[in-house]
């Protein structure tokens, strides 16, 4: 059974490593959903509270039911948490 893979990424219209995030996972193919907290309260809270940190890239990775808190464009940990 393939395992299920959800990720999402805080991030702002200004912030350069969060278009390089989004870059490296359209590039190889991982569907994530963008959340653009300058817009959203309540999500900035949420990156908040899931990350300790008030700055954008920050990337969720939910995999096997375990979920991983990427700050900032760490392209190495991303690539090794979705094993690509």
């Amino acid at each position: 059974m393939a395992e299920k893979i959800k990720v999402t990424v805080y991030s702002t219209p200004t912030c350069p490593w969060c278009e390089k995030v989004k870059e490296f996972l359209t590039e190889n193919k991982v569907k994530f959903t963008g959340v653009d907290v300058s817009e959203n309260p309540a999500k900035a809270r949420e990156m908040v509270e899931k990350s300790g940190q008030m700055g954008v890239p920050v990337t969720i990775i939910v995999k096997d039911g375990k979920e991983k808190v990427i700050v900032g464009f760490d392209q190495d940990k991303i690539a090794k948490t979705l094993g690509i």
